[in-house]
């Protein structure tokens, strides 16, 4: 299975991987999926949260794939304990209703690498995509090793959440002169956005579209979970939603997302089927595309942490329509993937680390 590079070399040795779930089905299956190619060796399973912690001690995998819902101790649980004590990339493997979501967005926040949904009972395609998520998943997650942060005990308190605020319905005067701020990413962008948009102060001038590569069933929690920390307003976007200042649009899985004038001073979002086949669905290159050509040199375009090049197309488009583009760094990327593409063609006018990203973009409002 020929999959894309996530950096300038793939290492010679398989990636040791450690399967964590309670269902003997599961482990079998994910071990499988796993070791179809050379790529990857299954070198431990573990039945609980217990075992996970041990065998990470013992065993020193590349990567985790962790369970959420176990007896006994949980996967959150466990990862708790291996991010505060032997920090190693974990991918959280998730059921699909809301409860996991919100399960699996707390486990990106303490530090998971990434995600997926746990959907072994499907047709025969669906299971050989997920395989391929999989394998890809956990290919790009041996390189957030050395880049993981210890998880503190002040860090696995409950936040402070921010009261729910009623989705706007103000009116808001659109100039001409106004911007749009466009972010794309991928592996490991949850955690950045959970990071820096909340910082993004609620009299920010622009708007903001975000394209994060996630399931159709995890946007919209997504979006919910960063509304509830942000003096912005977040909503998971609907066809036809006005795009203004103050508020943030998340593309919702499996669509196409583009903005599109409706009147000389209103600008909306534009929900389709994915009929070009394209690899992603939302695509951050088909988004920003569509800002580049309404917004001109008034497009902003972020490409933060990801595997593969999904936004390096789009990039070159703002960059061409005389738009402001930055690209996060490799220090502070999770996987520089989509980032490296864009530096290396030459297109990423900023290049930063994720604690400076909201500072230039707030420069080039």
């Amino acid at each position: 299975m020929a999959l894309p590079q996530t950096q300038s070399q793939s290492p010679a040795s398989p990636v040791r991987v450690l399967v964590v779930d309670d269902s003997a089905f599961m482990r079998k299956s994910l071990t499988t999926m796993l070791e179809e190619g050379k790529q990857i060796q299954v070198v431990g399973v573990a039945r609980n949260g217990e075992e996970a912690v041990q065998q990470v001690q013992q065993l020193k995998p590349d990567v985790v794939t962790m369970d959420v819902e176990m007896p006994g101790m949980t996967g959150l649980q466990a990862l708790q304990q291996i991010m505060t004590k032997n920090p190693v990339p974990v991918i959280m493997v998730s059921s699909v209703t809301v409860e996991g979501a919100q399960e699996t967005f707390q486990a990106l926040e303490w530090g998971a690498v990434d995600f997926i949904p746990k959907q072994l009972d499907g047709v025969v395609s669906r299971i050989v995509d997920i395989q391929k998520q999989l394998v890809s998943k956990v290919l790009a997650a041996r390189y957030a090793t050395g880049k993981l942060k210890k998880l503190t005990v002040a860090a696995t308190a409950q936040a402070p959440m921010c009261p729910s605020k009623a989705l706007s319905s103000r009116s808001v005067t659109v100039t001409r002169g106004t911007k749009l701020i466009a972010i794309g990413c991928s592996t490991g962008g949850p955690q950045a956005l959970f990071e820096i948009i909340p910082t993004v102060p609620a009299d920010c001038r622009a708007g903001i579209v975000i394209v994060q590569h996630m399931p159709s069933n995890f946007t919209k929690p997504f979006a919910q979970r960063l509304n509830n920390l942000c003096a912005l307003e977040v909503r998971e976007a609907e066809d036809g939603d006005e795009v203004i200042p103050g508020r943030v649009l998340v593309a919702p899985g499996g669509m196409q997302f583009r903005v599109a004038k409706e009147t000389i001073t209103k600008s909306v979002v534009k929900l389709s089927p994915n009929v070009e086949h394209h690899a992603h669905a939302p695509s951050v290159d088909i988004m920003l595309q569509s800002v580049a050509a309404l917004f001109g040199e008034r497009s902003i375009g972020v490409i933060l942490t990801g595997m593969g090049h999904d936004g390096l197309e789009g990039m070159k488009a703002i960059k061409a329509a005389g738009g402001r583009t930055v690209a996060q760094d490799e220090a502070s990327s999770v996987v520089y993937g989509m980032p490296k593409a864009v530096v290396e063609a030459g297109c990423a006018e900023k290049v930063v680390s994720l604690s400076n990203v909201v500072g230039e973009i707030l420069n080039m409002v």
